[in-house]
């Protein structure tokens, strides 16, 4: 069972959103529906941290530019 993170959808204008986990099988759908309460909800996407197998080095991780932009402009995110 993996642990999924789900919000719920605000059915009024100024309702908070509120946060929660739920268990589930990976080979489940994503809820729509809370199972308890049966407010509308949606999964929330995550970042992941990878997976990095034996032997091989590390993944490297550009250091930061001194032109204020991630990569230095070379990536075009200016």
């Amino acid at each position: 069972m993996t642990t999924y993170v789900y919000e719920s959808i605000p059915a009024k204008k100024g309702e908070k959103v509120r946060h929660f986990e739920i268990k589930q099988s990976m080979k489940d759908n994503a809820l729509t529906k809370h199972p308890e309460t049966g407010e509308a909800i949606r999964r929330v996407v995550l970042g992941g941290y990878g997976v990095l197998k034996s032997g091989q080095p590390a993944p490297r991780v550009p250091a930061p530019s001194r032109g204020g932009h991630c990569c230095g402009s070379a990536c075009g995110c200016h």
